[in-house]
């Protein structure tokens, strides 16, 4: 109601400005304020108002214009929703509430968990952590290079959604502007309402049927769904390696992680964000799917669905809020990341067969593949088989110097390019 109540006022005053409309002057700066306090006034008690007019007139804008001109004297009464449909004002309020949605409520927090994560991805970008491939044990990573995986495409997605462009349309019933041109042949009504969209902090879309056919609302709504997926991938890993003992959820005295197994910690904030992202999915790709496509020069299937945005973005709002907290409680658990490292040199095999190779062993896989796949390999028997090697003395010195804490390639520098 607020946004509508905007734009409506929004219009009236540019209405003023026209100067080919000279049967309404423009308004003073004191009469601009005193109508602007309409919408930046408004309360419960002025929806409660609003209700009561459109329980007469079973007709939602309808009845904002009416309040509108309640609020005014009657000779500018006539100049309320002059010439417009009803779609005129909903697309431009829909777009502006979602856009500010986002740019207000739902980026803040999103910087906020990223900052977060790129913070803890410096923190450890120097604790070695065995990776896994399919399930199984692979070459070693590092805890911080993993979370700087997930803060680099985060980035990715934030700086489309700050670009993206939101449309919005005001050209009447049909988008003709028929009704315009009626009373007004000479004005330049495509300019006035491109003027009048861009003040808004829209941009104008001029070709357009009775309704603004929501393309480019699908795109910023598959925006937030592709965040989603990115935040459910973390959502899950950060589950597994709280499952696998390598990371510990700070202990909080008066929590119940169970309300029978009294030493659990849930890692309940990241099950709760996975959950909300999915509602907010699920939702945001029906909008997306549902909103471009209207019958004919216009349907209201798109009325009633374009009421769920706010919900949408509240799951996803609330997802990344939880995700911070889990991330603002987890440490390492040294202990079982090192055990981890330690019970798997097999994962050095990829080292030794490389090294063979650069020394044109044509065999090295096959080699490496007979003394590891399927078997249970130490340090110990990584050694005999580094020092029985046709290699030189310093390519095995190299590979006898290795252990699976040590193979993390350049992962502790790649943090740094975040």
């Amino acid at each position: 109601m607020r946004y509508r109540l905007k734009v409506e006022i929004e219009y009236l005053v540019s209405l003023g400005n026209e100067r080919s409309v000279k049967e309404l002057p423009p308004f003073s700066g004191a009469e601009v304020a005193r109508l602007r306090k309409t919408y930046l006034n408004f309360n419960s008690v002025d929806a409660k108002k609003i209700k009561q007019i459109e329980g007469s007139t079973n007709h939602d804008v309808k009845a904002v214009e009416y309040y509108v001109q309640g609020k005014i004297k009657k000779t500018l009464r006539p100049w309320v929703h002059f010439a417009l449909t009803s779609e005129d004002i909903n697309n431009l309020s829909y777009a502006l509430m979602w856009q500010d949605g986002l740019n207000q409520v739902y980026m803040p927090v999103l910087l906020s968990m990223n900052k977060t994560l790129k913070k803890l991805s410096k923190k450890y970008k120097n604790i070695s952590m065995l990776a896994l491939t399919h399930g199984q044990p692979a070459t070693p990573t590092t805890f911080g290079k993993e979370l700087a995986v997930f803060s680099v495409r985060l980035d990715r997605q934030i700086q489309q959604i700050k670009a993206h462009k939101l449309l919005g349309k005001l050209g009447g019933s049909t988008g003709t502007w028929s009704a315009h041109m009626v009373a007004y042949q000479k004005t330049n009504w495509v300019n006035f309402a491109s003027k009048f969209i861009k003040s808004l902090g829209l941009e104008p879309n001029l070709v357009t049927t009775q309704i603004e056919p929501h393309d480019s609302t699908a795109e910023s709504y598959h925006q937030v769904v592709r965040l989603n997926l990115i935040l459910t991938d973390l959502c899950r890993d950060m589950w597994f390696y709280i499952s696998r003992g390598i990371l510990e959820q700070k202990k909080i005295d008066h929590e119940v992680g169970s309300s029978t197994m009294p030493h659990k910690i849930n890692p309940i904030q990241f099950e709760n964000a996975e959950g909300n992202v999915g509602v907010s999915s699920a939702l945001l790709n029906h909008l997306a799917n549902k909103l471009p496509i209207s019958r004919m020069q216009r349907d209201l299937t798109d009325s009633t669905t374009l009421r769920n945005q706010g919900v949408a973005l509240g799951h996803s709002y609330l997802a990344v809020q939880n995700i911070l907290k889990g991330l603002n409680r987890i440490r390492i658990n040294k202990t079982q990341i090192e055990k981890e490292l330690d019970n798997h040199w097999e994962v050095l095999a990829e080292a030794v067969q490389t090294v063979l190779r650069k020394n044109g062993k044509q065999d090295a896989y096959e080699q490496l593949k007979t003394l590891t796949r399927g078997q249970s390999i130490n340090a110990d028997s990584i050694k005999r088989f580094v020092l029985e090697l046709d290699l030189p003395d310093n390519e095995k010195d190299t590979l006898l110097r290795l252990t699976p804490k040590l193979y993390t390639g350049l992962a502790s520098q790649l943090v740094d390019i975040v």
